[in-house]
């Protein structure tokens, strides 16, 4: 028998999707419990919380992940050229070459935004000020517009390579970002 911590870890990143897909307002009890392949009772037992407790385990994960794997490394690698080369690497593959859209960024969008503004501000704010630290290192007087202006513009080409259904045109972005950040 799968213990409840077990239940709950394996759901996240089945809950996440349903949260991507549909929103926190339209991701129903009925399809969080589809995704994750679990009953009612199961999926309150792993999330006493509810909905609000699944959301919040969710964006946890994604925190971690993010804070493991850009902005530590950001903050932390000794070369930062290194360290940009590596966020960009990790955010293609992160959302999938622009085919994935970014939750945190959907949770900003939503009528639901308040319910999680501290975290949503804290995703976006570690990452700027992560990538700016790196850049600063790397000898760039415009360190902050620059970090400011990268997570910009990266949300805003995965909308856009949503939009047109053409994830080449995240690739292209993030190719030009990379060169604009290293150069």
């Amino acid at each position: 028998m799968t213990k409840p911590a077990g239940v709950r870890e394996a759901a996240i990143p089945a809950l996440a999707e349903v949260f991507r897909e549909h929103g926190y307002a339209g991701a129903s009890l009925a399809l969080l419990c589809a995704r994750a392949g679990l009953g009612k009772g199961s999926l309150y037992h792993a999330f006493p919380g509810g909905k609000a407790e699944m959301a919040e385990a969710v964006l946890d994960a994604i925190g971690a992940w993010f804070e493991a794997e850009l902005y530590a490394p950001l903050r932390e690698e000794p070369d930062p050229h290194a360290a940009i080369g590596r966020m960009f690497h990790a955010v293609k593959g992160y959302f999938q070459s622009g085919r994935r859209a970014c939750l945190v960024g959907a949770f900003a969008l939503s009528d639901d935004r308040d319910r999680f503004a501290t975290r949503i501000a804290d995703y976006f704010r570690a990452w700027r000020d992560a990538l700016a630290d790196a850049l600063r290192r790397a000898g760039r007087d415009d360190a902050a517009a620059l970090a400011e202006d990268t997570v910009l513009a990266i949300q805003g080409g995965l909308v856009l390579a949503r939009a047109l259904d053409d994830p080449m045109v995240f690739g292209r972005l993030l190719a030009r970002l990379e060169t604009r950040l290293n150069g």
